[in-house]
C-alpha cells in the first residue's frame, strides 16, 4: 500500500510536471463567464481580500484586482507563479514566509507552497474565497480534507464563490474531475449555507470534452456562507 506521504509527493511531481511541460488545457485564457455574472451577489466591499486556491496564472486574479480587492492565491508551481506576473508586465517582490515562497506585485500575492501547509493566519484578512480550479483538480479522496482544512483555516462569515464540472467520471480520467451538486452539498452542508446560482449543459461550447467522448458536461456556480463558529 502507498502512504499518504507517498501519494502527495506523486500529486505534487504531477502538477509541476505538468507546468514545467506547459501542458495547461485547464487554464482559461479569458475571464471566467460565472464569475463576471455572479460575484456581485457576494456583495463585497472594494477593499475586502479574496483568496484563489490553486491559482495557477489565472486571469480571473486581474479581474478580482480591478474590482479594487486585495488578492490573496496559493499554487504550488513556481514557474506558474512567475507566468502570471510576467506575461501580465508584473515585477514581484518574492520572500520566504514559512513553507513558502510569497511573490507580490499590485496587491496580487501569490504564495507557492502546498495548500495543506496554509494556516489561520495566512487566512486572516479574507473575506471572500473564488474556487473555479481547486476542488475540481482534486482526486475522490482529497476532496474532503480540502473543505474540512479551507473551512479551519478561514475566518468565520467568508462567502465562497464555487465553480464546478460534473460529468459521467467514467467517461474520462480527471483532472479536472466531476463534481456533482449533490457531492458539493455532502462536502459543505456541514459549514455553509448553500445556494445554487447556475447550472448548465456546456458541452456543446467545448470541443475539448467531446473529443474525449463526453457525453454530458454540466458547470454550476455555487454561493456558500460559512456559519459563524
Amino acid at each position: 500500500m502507498i502512504d499518504d506521504n507517498s501519494q502527495a509527493q506523486s500529486r505534487t511531481a504531477y502538477w509541476l510536471e505538468r507546468w514545467e511541460r506547459n501542458e495547461t488545457g485547464f487554464h482559461q485564457t479569458g475571464i471566467n463567464p460565472y464569475l463576471l455574472e455572479f460575484w456581485h451577489e457576494l456583495q463585497l466591499s472594494r477593499d475586502s481580500t479574496v483568496f484563489v486556491p490553486l491559482c495557477g496564472k489565472s486571469h480571473d486574479m486581474l479581474w478580482l484586482r480591478q474590482q479594487g480587492h486585495t488578492v490573496q492565491g496559493v499554487e504550488l508551481s513556481t514557474t506558474a507563479a512567475q507566468a502570471f506576473f510576467s506575461e501580465n508586465g508584473l515585477i514581484p517582490q518574492s520572500h520566504a514566509h514559512g513553507r513558502f515562497m510569497h511573490w507580490e506585485a499590485n496587491d496580487i500575492a501569490i504564495l507557492c507552497g502546498d495548500f495543506f501547509d496554509l494556516g489561520t493566519q495566512d487566512m486572516r484578512n479574507v473575506s471572500a474565497v473564488y474556487d473555479r480550479a481547486a476542488l475540481v483538480a482534486l482526486p475522490p479522496d482529497l476532496r474532503q480534507r480540502y473543505v474540512d482544512h479551507l473551512l479551519r483555516i478561514l475566518p468565520e462569515n467568508t462567502q465562497i464563490l464555487l465553480i464546478t464540472l460534473d460529468y459521467p467520471q467514467h467517461e474520462m480520467t480527471g483532472p479536472p474531475f466531476a463534481v456533482s451538486f449533490n457531492e458539493v452539498t455532502a462536502l459543505f452542508q456541514a459549514y455553509a449555507g448553500i445556494t445554487l446560482l447556475s447550472q448548465h449543459n456546456v458541452l456543446a461550447q467545448n470541443p475539448r470534452f467531446q473529443a474525449r467522448g463526453i457525453s454530458r458536461l454540466e458547470e454550476s456556480a455555487v454561493l456558500l456562507k460559512t456559519f459563524a463558529r
